[in-house]
């Protein structure tokens, strides 16, 4: 190649082998597909399936009267997407962001755009420069070898398009939860709905298609949706004060279920800087000399190799002036560091004399000074101990003349980048809550066990990028039930390590900050990005980005998610615990009113709720609390352990608890319905008594529904939402309109009575049986 660079016919000739350099763009999905998307779910399947039965028995009764169920469960249906649509999280641009990233003597480059790891490489003829790194020393001539996709930009955009982002736990436990609701609903909604036809014969079939709807709307929870989105949201909220931002509104649960953080060195774990630890120098005036003089960096600017401003910070602290010293002794020749001779050296006038300063890598420049056989090795094994421990080592020498040889050595610089002060702290809450910290960097293995030592990570063995390439997936699997270091790691392990740990069942959380870290951050539970430092690349793929680019604000955020689960199992106990006294109220009572051949005016079986009161029930008074506990805080969550991979999202107290709580409240309401009509009351008061005892006796059951393994803090906006609740439930009442749309939900003062006092009897039992089971021998009250 002609130092002139290519000519027009050699461009072209270029660009028809190896193609533009250009990442291949894919569309944003239209707002319309979004928006359909978010009915992609077994809950709502169920009820868009009631909505075109509902309007179905409608168009075939001629449309007589306005479709009041099928228009509730519509609103629904669009009240629940249109938040999940504005909550959703944003496009992913990696690709834009990669189309917009636009490399011997002496030359140093910064790979940190690519490989997170900012300490310069070191360049010589023959090397690689890729696209998108920096030259920060030195010059050289560049030779486009490979373009687009096959760019050192354009393969990580290449996995990236093959990587699906992996789902939250979250995600996996709804959707099964979902799965197994509508299997239930549909196998009761049939059973009744077939029996009911072959009892009351086809002239009925409208009203037992009804009384299916009823069955499948009381059933499923239709409010989950929109209160699991709003209690993300609001962990959104807490989680940006502590400076960190979600971008994937799941992963605020997910970060509650993680079980590995694997996270890099530099930065995240460490300062991010070069300082020095130690200067062991005999003559400390001519070494200070050593290292301003040999040295190019601007300490005002910033500009420079990082190990030369480590230099001159440490000089400068010393209170050496740097600006006079420089300018008392110009260089009057010099050799620029390179990675082929591996040293720098500046020639000066000292004192009327002319002397030579150098400063590289010790097994060099040990060579060109007059020692001993025994002192060299002394020396040699002393540089090694160093870096054994995890230091970067300088050494600095000095010779009359201009001279690179017979020199006299001056001593070591040890440079290492100091662990923040607070992540030890940070780890051992993280080991206490049950969560593993792994290591990942491309730094030396001897540097990366030294900072795991002094920050706590346990273990003390280590595997390498060599290692791993030699290991089978079945040798690694059992590696890294032990391994919690590894060093020298390319970007591709690293997607290789965290897809290995999520084959063991691990919830992994995987930090990154270069442009080749984001097919892991994409495949991990919860990719966690560097803002400062990180890619915009790296940030767009990750669901979690830490302003401060801080480990310990990992660990906040953790004990965030886990407050946030802990308050989502709370109102899934609350409204399953109402979906299950529906729905053994609705199929008890349809099956006694059929016994009984109990009618309303028309004729139809009488139901003990309508569906309308029901969508009023699940929405109403029970969405408004549930809101509520999205504010409860628990204090000690964090020290549970995670939650197992597979675990569901109800566990087995929970279940025991809807069960016992909906078979309760379902059994008292049967016998309002049961008792009313033999004082004289008419079975539309009946029922309006029946509805208003579920609705109130719900709002009661809340607080004994926030009682799971922990006591929660007081909580203001449950008094409120609760005193809420009652006072929309007289309004019903009384106002003609919504009572008529409620199906006649009038009631007499008296029975107001009976309505709380029943509602009180649920409480005071649940109250009672929570406190024999938390003062039961070996309850926990974590």
């Amino acid at each position: 190649m002609s130092i002139r660079g290519l000519s027009t016919a050699e461009v072209a000739e270029r660009l028809s082998k190896a193609g533009p350099n250009a990442l291949p763009a894919k569309a944003p999905d239209p707002l319309w597909r979004r928006f359909a998307l978010q009915f992609r779910s077994p809950l709502i399947y169920i009820l868009l399936f009631a909505l075109a039965v509902d309007l179905g028995v409608w168009l075939s009764e001629s449309a007589r009267s306005a479709p009041i169920e099928a228009m509730a469960i519509g609103l629904i249906l669009l009240f629940n997407a249109t938040l999940g649509l504005y909550q959703e999280r944003r496009s992913e641009h990696a690709l834009a962001r990669l189309r917009s990233l636009a490399d011997a003597h002496g030359a140093t480059v910064d790979e940190s755009m690519l490989t997170g790891e900012w300490i310069a490489v070191d360049k010589s003829d023959g090397d690689q420069a890729f696209s998108g790194t920096l030259l920060v020393r030195g010059k050289t001539h560049l030779e486009v070898t490979r373009t687009g996709p096959s760019s050192a930009m354009g393969r990580p955009e290449t996995m990236l398009a093959g990587i699906d982002a992996a789902e939250t736990p979250l995600e996996r436990r709804v959707d099964q939860l979902g799965r197994q609701i509508a299997r239930w609903v549909l196998v009761l909604a049939l059973t009744l709905g077939i029996t009911g036809i072959l009892s009351e014969g086809i002239s009925g079939a409208s009203g037992i298609i009804i009384f299916a709807v009823s069955i499948a709307v009381a059933a499923v929870p239709e409010g989950l949706p929109a209160v699991l989105t709003v209690a993300l949201a609001l962990g959104v909220e807490r989680m940006a004060r502590q400076r960190a931002v979600v971008r994937r509104l799941s992963a605020v649960e997910a970060l509650g279920s993680v079980t590995v953080i694997a996270t890099d060195k530099t930065g995240t774990l460490t300062e991010s800087r070069m300082d020095i630890h130690t200067l062991d120098a005999s003559d400390q005036r001519r070494a200070f000399a050593a290292m301003v003089l040999a040295n190019d960096a601007d300490l005002g600017t910033g500009a420079g190799d990082l190990l030369d401003l480590g230099l001159l910070r440490h000089a400068s602290a010393h209170d050496v002036d740097i600006a006079t010293l420089r300018r008392r002794h110009p260089a009057m020749s010099q050799r620029p560091f390179d990675s082929a001779w591996k040293f720098a050296r500046v020639t000066v006038h000292e004192d009327g004399r002319v002397v030579s300063y150098l400063k590289g890598a010790p097994e060099i420049v040990f060579t060109r000074c007059q020692l001993s056989r025994v002192d060299r090795d002394s020396w040699i094994e002393k540089a090694g101990a160093h870096a054994r421990e995890g230091f970067r080592v300088l050494a600095l020498a000095w010779g009359e003349g201009e001279t690179e040889d017979s020199l006299s050595l001056l001593g070591l610089v040890l440079f290492w980048d100091p662990p923040r002060p607070e992540v030890p702290d940070a780890i051992a809450r993280a080991l206490a809550a049950g969560i593993r910290v792994i290591m990942i960097t491309g730094d030396h293995p001897a540097t990366a066990v030294a900072v795991a030592h002094l920050i706590g990570i346990p273990g003390v063995r280590v595997l390498t990028g060599e290692d791993l390439d030699k290991y089978q997936d079945a040798a690694l699997l059992e590696a890294l039930r032990d391994v919690n270091v590894f060093a020298r790691v390319r970007p591709e392990q690293k997607l290789r390590i965290v897809e290995l740990l999520q084959a063991q069942g691990e919830i992994v959380a995987m930090t990154g900050d270069g442009i080749n870290d984001a097919p892991a951050l994409k495949r991990s539970d919860v990719g966690v990005a560097m803002g400062v430092r990180g890619s915009h690349v790296s940030r767009e793929v990750s669901d979690l980005v830490l302003l401060d680019d801080n480990f310990t604000t990992i660990v906040g955020a953790v004990e965030e998610g886990r407050g946030i689960y802990e308050n989502i199992q709370k109102f899934l106990r609350f409204l399953f615990s109402t979906n299950l006294s529906e729905v053994l109220l609705i199929a008890s009572g349809a099956v006694l009113a059929f016994a009984i051949d109990l009618r309303d005016t028309a004729g139809a079986l009488m139901l003990p709720l309508t569906a309308v009161q029901i969508l009023w029930i699940n929405l109403l008074t029970d969405g408004i609390p549930a809101l509520a506990l999205a504010l409860d805080r628990t204090p000690g969550v964090v020290r549970q352990q995670p939650r197992p991979a597979g675990a569901p999202l109800l566990d087995r107290a929970s279940v025991r608890f809807v069960v016992a709580v909906g078979s309760t409240k379902a059994a008292l309401a049967l016998g309002v319905l049961g008792v009313l009509p033999l004082f004289g009351y008419s079975l539309e008061v009946t029922r309006a008594a029946a509805f208003h005892f579920m609705a109130i006796g719900q709002l009661f059951l809340v607080y004994p529904s926030r009682h799971t393994t922990m006591r929660p803090l007081s909580n203001p906006y449950l008094h409120i939402a609760v005193f809420a609740g009652v006072g929309f439930q007289f309004v019903a009442a009384s106002v003609p309109q919504t009572s008529r749309l409620l199906g006649q939900a009038a009631l007499p003062v008296e029975l107001w009575g009976v309505v709380l006092g029943g509602a009180v009897l649920a409480w005071a039992w649940r109250k009672a049986a929570t406190r024999i089971v938390w003062h039961r021998p070996g309850a926990s009250e974590r």
